[in-house]
């Protein structure tokens, strides 16, 4: 298993998305997105991607998050700022040192009086810190929290990353690296949900989310063949696949008889010429006023 993270502060702040509405109540309840989590006060221990993105979703839903980081801050920072700013939208960040007196008196602070605790760390590392759901159920008994680990099933110690699971799993094609991060945000997702039904239940409790079983839906249409190359779904069909366009691709998804009918009728069945004669960008527009589901291909760079 994977549970990312390590010690985490002196740094105090809060991020605000430029691309979010405005915010009343400090800053901390965005005015426009449902609030069912008003007044919940949620705990980040991670970074990365999976649990730093559970949380933002979690703010978004009205939580008072805060993100707790290592001294040295996030690598996501680095790497990437903008997608960093992003995950971190809407959400109080401190750097906390989990290895000093004050450091772990600033976070038991934090913790309680919090709601939920979300991490990102192996379940040894969380013992040896304290932070175990035994020692954390008695020193917080309003607490629940989900644990980020990477292959509960098999081996919960296991260092797991998006990129392994996603070769494991048949989801990537060499040499080409995924163009995103599938396991990641799957089992963000599964962190949010698995947390609202902690907040919203009767009483607090604790709970595993794996990277390996979130990818795991993800490689199911590939694995029962269906999108497999050449099959209904992998290039089989007309109505269904890549076409390419004078200056790019475009991706035809009229697979309904009502779409394909339509497309045909218009184009007749010389589908790959007829594409070849005009630019992407074109013919999406022209699939938008006749009501055919049709895509120009972006590729990002």
């Amino acid at each position: 298993m994977r549970c990312i993270g390590e010690g985490v502060g002196v740094v105090d702040r809060y991020i605000q998305v430029s691309h979010e509405p405005a915010h009343d109540l400090g800053g901390l309840l965005p005015v426009t997105h449902a609030c069912i989590l008003y007044a919940m006060r949620v705990v980040s221990l991670a970074v990365y991607v999976p649990v730093p993105y559970a949380a933002q979703r979690l703010a978004t839903l009205g939580a008072h998050v805060t993100a707790v980081e290592p001294p040295g801050g996030d690598p996501m920072a680095t790497w990437c700022p903008g997608y960093y700013a992003e995950l971190r939208g809407g959400q109080h960040v401190r750097r906390l040192d989990l290895k000093t007196a004050d450091g772990r008196a600033a976070f038991a602070e934090l913790l309680s009086q919090a709601d939920l605790l979300l991490t990102s760390f192996r379940l040894s590392a969380l013992r040896l810190l304290g932070l175990d759901w035994e020692r954390l159920t008695v020193d917080y008994p309003r607490l629940s929290h989900v644990a980020l680990v990477g292959a509960a099933a098999t081996d919960d110690e296991r260092p797991t990353h998006d990129l392994m699971l996603q070769a494991w799993a048949g989801l990537v094609s060499p040499p080409r690296l995924p163009s995103t991060l599938i396991a990641d945000l799957a089992a963000g997702e599964q962190i949010v949900s698995t947390g609202l039904s902690l907040l919203l239940g009767d009483r607090p409790g604790f709970a595993c989310v794996s990277l390996e079983d979130a990818v795991k839906p993800f490689a199911a249409p590939l694995r029962h063949g269906l999108t497999t190359p050449g099959a209904m779904l992998g290039g089989g069909l007309q109505s269904y696949r890549l076409y390419r366009a004078s200056d790019g691709w475009i991706a035809v998804a009229a697979i309904e008889p009502r779409f394909w009918s339509a497309l045909v009728g218009a184009l007749g069945e010389g589908l790959a010429d007829a594409f070849a004669a005009a630019p992407a960008l074109y013919w999406e527009e022209w699939a938008a006023e006749r009501d055919i589901p049709i895509a120009a291909v972006r590729v990002t760079a």
